[in-house]
């Protein structure tokens, strides 16, 4: 059992990010089985959850003729427009039906705030938002985080380097992670989280 100040952050394993779902991650169900091991080695276990509205502003379909996975600006900067994914109430947005989501302590959502999305547990994308896991995790005494889930190179980067720059040690299990890779993305973000100090174990 790792000791208190630790905590297990299981980022995304939702419906729509694994096969057959709308923003399917290659193998993202694969990991289920070890998050789950995972869990019952940490005392502090949150999950996020991505939790969009409809019509939601980082969806391809809320701008006339962007094709999914292109990019746009918005307010806060670039943004890749995604296929509509984890809309609230809808099966995609529910966790992965084999996840043992008893055991978690928290469950945070994000992007529900339709004109900003949010790839990380503890900022929406303007980096300025917070989701309140910060406080949570500083009110338990945390000091050191593991992060699993999907998708690598998105939301489970944003995690370990907001995490990191808030001053936590951080850990991403890749193998209890899958990776969206889109033109590259995957090497980036681990070479992102690499130079901010993130332990990458296998």
């Amino acid at each position: 059992m790792h000791p208190t100040t630790d905590a297990l952050i299981v980022i995304d394993i939702q419906n729509d990010f694994c096969p057959g779902g709308a923003l399917a991650v290659a193998g993202g169900d694969e990991i289920v089985a070890q998050v789950n091991a995972l869990m019952r080695d940490y005392r502090a276990k949150v999950l996020t959850q991505d939790w969009h509205p409809a019509g939601h502003g980082s969806f391809a379909s809320s701008h006339p003729g962007a094709a999914p996975f292109s990019m746009t600006k918005m307010p806060y900067g670039d943004q890749v427009l995604w296929p509509d994914h984890c809309v609230i109430g809808t099966p995609g947005a529910d966790f992965h039906p084999e996840l043992n989501t008893d055991a978690a302590d928290l469950i945070i959502r994000k992007g529900f705030r339709a004109g900003v999305d949010s790839y990380s547990a503890f900022f929406e994308n303007d980096h300025a938002t917070p989701t309140g896991l910060d406080g949570y995790l500083r009110s338990r005494g945390v000091q050191r985080l593991t992060m699993v889930g999907l998708a690598t190179d998105f939301c489970v980067q944003y995690s370990a380097l907001d995490a990191a720059r808030l001053g936590y040690g951080v850990t991403v299990i890749e193998s209890a992670c899958r990776a969206i890779d889109l033109d590259g993305s995957l090497a980036s973000a681990r070479d992102a989280m690499r130079a901010a100090g993130v332990v990458l174990e296998g």
